[in-house]
C-alpha cells in the first residue's frame, strides 16, 4: 500500500489527493477531470459553498487585522486604504480559494472513501 500525502501537502501544493503529484486544477478554479498520474477521477468530489466561506473567513481576519493595525498605527487617508487593501483581498481570496478547495477535496477522498 502506498502512503497517501499529507492533508496540508495536498492544499498547500493543490495537487492530487491520491498521489500527491498530479494536478489538481485546470485553470484557476476548475477542478481536473482525472489526476494525470494515477487517473484518479476527480469531478466526483462536490464542494459546494465550502471553499468560498472558509476563504471569506480567513481573508476578511487578516485584511481586518491589518487595516485595523495600519489605521491605529499610521492613520493614512481613506483612499490609501482602498490601494492597499483591495489588491490584497482579491489576490488572497483567489489563492485561499483554491487552498480551501484542494484540502475539502482531500478531506472528502479520505473520510468519505469516495474514489
Amino acid at each position: 500500500m502506498t502512503r497517501q500525502p499529507s492533508l496540508l501537502a495536498v492544499a498547500l501544493l493543490q495537487r492530487c489527493p491520491a498521489c500527491g503529484k498530479g494536478k489538481l486544477f485546470d485553470g484557476l478554479l476548475n477542478v481536473t477531470e482525472r489526476c494525470g498520474v494515477c487517473h484518479l477521477s476527480l469531478k466526483e468530489h462536490e464542494k459546494g459553498d465550502g471553499p468560498a466561506f472558509f476563504a471569506i473567513v480567513a481573508v476578511g481576519f487578516i485584511v481586518t487585522g491589518l487595516a485595523g493595525y495600519v489605521e491605529y498605527a499610521y492613520q493614512p487617508p481613506y483612499w490609501l486604504h482602498a490601494v492597499l487593501w483591495l489588491p490584497l483581498i482579491v489576490i488572497l481570496s483567489l489563492y485561499f480559494l483554491r487552498v480551501f478547495k484542494a484540502w475539502l477535496i482531500a478531506m472528502q477522498y479520505r473520510h468519505m472513501g469516495i474514489k
